[in-house]
C-alpha cells in the first residue's frame, strides 16, 4: 500500500506545485509524504512540516471549540445567536435586486441558532457561490469574509433560518460566539483548549518568524493550466479572527486532530471532547434538506464544487458527511471537508483511518488535486 502511496504522491508534482498527505489510525500515523516545492518561484523542497493556509479546514477545530463549550453547559445547540450576540439579532434576507438594482430585503422569519451555524443551515452564505451576496458585496466595497462587526452586521442572510444549506461564513459567526461565552480571543481559547491540549503546537493564527520560513507559497492556476505564485505571504490577522478560516498549520498538526476524532475525543491519553458529542457531530443534522453543489460566482477563487459526484450527502456539526460508501474507499458516515487553497481529510470511523492531503493553489476544487485526493484514497484503502 505504501508503494501506491508514494506512486500517487509522485503523480502529482506533475501537475501541482507540491504537496504533503498523511493516513492515520487512532493511534498512530500510518504513512506520510511530502513531494514537490514549497513555491515554483525559488524551488524550495516541500517538507511534511510546511506551514500551509488551512482555510475552511478550520471550521471542524472551531466547531470542536463550540462543542466544548456546549459539554460545559455555557452553550446550547438550539441558543439562539441574538441571546449571544444581540448586535446580530433581527437579520435581514437578501431576495435579488430590484430594477433601480438596489437590493431587495425582508426580515428574517426565526432566529439563528448554534446547531444551524454548525450545520450551515443559518441562512448565511459565501459570495463564492452566490450571485447576488457578490453583487451585494461588490457594491458595498467590502470582503467575502467580514473584517468588522460593522462588515459581519450588515451581511444579510440568504434564506430564512433553518429552512435550507448554504455553505458559508456560518463558522466565522460561530467563532465570535466562542468569544463572546468564553471571554478569550478566539486564538487564545483555541490554544488553551484545542490546540494546546493535542499538541498542533504549529497551528496558529499568527506565524513566527521562524513559522513564516517553512509556509508554502499559494499559487494560482491559469486557464492555460501553468501555475504562477503570489507574491502575498499567508498569514493571520487575530484582531477580527474569523472562525471560518483564520488559521494556518501543518500536517503532522492536522493528522493529530483527526486521531482525535477518531479516537472518539480522545488523543494520547487526553480527552478533549466527550464520545457523545464526537457522535453528535457525526449525525445528520439536515433531514430533508439537500446538500447542493456550489456553483461559483467567482471562478478565480473557485470551481463549481461537487467533492463526491454522485455520492449522496448530508451535513452534521461541523462536518460533511457522505452517506453512502465512496467508489474510492471510505465508508457511509466519514467526516470530511476541505480549505479554498485545496486542502482536505476524511475520517472514516468504520474502517478507523484518516487522511489529509495539502497544496496551496487557487481555484478551489482543481481538478488535478480532486483527481490526487481520490487517487490518494483508493490508495488508502486497496488490499496491502
Amino acid at each position: 500500500m505504501w508503494t501506491v502511496l508514494d506512486d500517487a504522491l509522485d503523480v502529482a508534482t506533475q501537475t501541482l506545485p507540491g504537496v504533503v498527505a498523511y493516513l492515520t489510525s487512532p493511534t498512530q500515523i500510518l504513512y506520510e509524504g511530502a513531494r514537490g516545492v514549497r513555491s515554483t518561484g525559488d524551488g524550495s523542497e516541500m517538507t511534511v512540516d510546511t506551514i500551509f493556509a488551512l482555510a475552511s479546514m478550520t471550521k471542524p477545530l472551531v466547531s470542536v471549540a463550540a462543542m466544548q463549550l456546549v459539554e460545559r453547559g455555557a452553550l446550547a445547540l438550539d441558543q439562539p445567536l441574538n441571546t449571544v450576540l444581540p448586535q446580530l439579532a433581527n437579520r435581514s434576507v437578501l431576495e435579488g435586486f430590484d430594477g433601480g438594482g438596489m437590493p431587495i430585503l425582508r426580515p428574517a422569519r426565526g432566529n439563528v441558532t448554534v446547531r444551524q451555524l454548525l450545520s450551515h443551515t443559518s441562512g448565511y452564505g459565501y459570495a463564492f457561490w452566490n450571485e447576488d451576496l457578490r453583487r451585494l458585496q461588490d457594491e458595498r466595497g467590502t470582503g467575502v469574509v467580514p473584517s468588522s462587526w460593522e462588515q459581519l452586521e450588515g451581511t444579510p442572510l440568504l434564506f430564512d433560518p433553518g429552512t435550507a444549506w448554504a455553505y458559508g461564513i456560518s463558522t466565522d459567526v460561530l467563532g465570535k460566539v466562542i468569544e463572546a461565552v468564553s471571554g478569550l480571543a478566539l486564538d487564545e481559547y483555541l490554544e488553551a483548549n484545542v490546540l494546546g491540549p493535542m499538541e498542533m503546537h504549529d497551528t496558529t493564527i499568527m506565524l513566527t518568524d521562524e513559522q513564516r520560513t517553512r509556509a508554502a507559497t499559494i499559487h494560482v492556476r491559469g486557464s492555460s493550466g501553468a501555475l504562477e505564485p503570489l507574491d502575498d505571504p499567508i498569514d493571520g490577522d487575530r484582531r477580527f479572527a474569523m472562525g471560518g478560516g483564520a488559521l494556518c498549520g501543518t500536517g503532522p498538526d492536522y493528522v493529530r486532530f483527526l486521531r482525535m476524532l477518531l479516537g472518539r475525543g480522545t488523543l494520547d491519553g487526553e480527552r478533549i471532547l466527550e464520545p457523545a458529542s464526537v457522535a453528535a457531530m457525526a449525525a445528520d443534522q439536515l433531514g430533508t434538506i439537500p446538500v447542493t453543489t456550489l456553483r461559483t460566482a467567482m471562478p478565480d477563487a473557485s470551481n463549481d464544487v461537487d467533492l463526491l459526484p454522485g455520492i449522496p450527502l448530508t451535513w452534521g456539526l461541523g462536518f460533511q458527511i457522505n452517506t453512502a460508501p465512496t467508489t474510492a474507499g471510505r465508508c457511509s458516515g466519514s467526516l470530511a471537508w476541505a480549505g479554498m487553497y485545496n486542502t482536505y481529510f476524511w475520517v472514516d470511523h468504520a474502517w478507523r483511518v484518516g487522511g489529509v492531503l495539502l497544496a496551496q493553489l487557487l481555484p478551489f476544487a482543481d481538478a488535478k488535486a480532486l483527481e490526487l485526493l481520490d487517487m490518494f484514497e483508493r490508495a488508502a484503502y486497496a488490499p496491502s
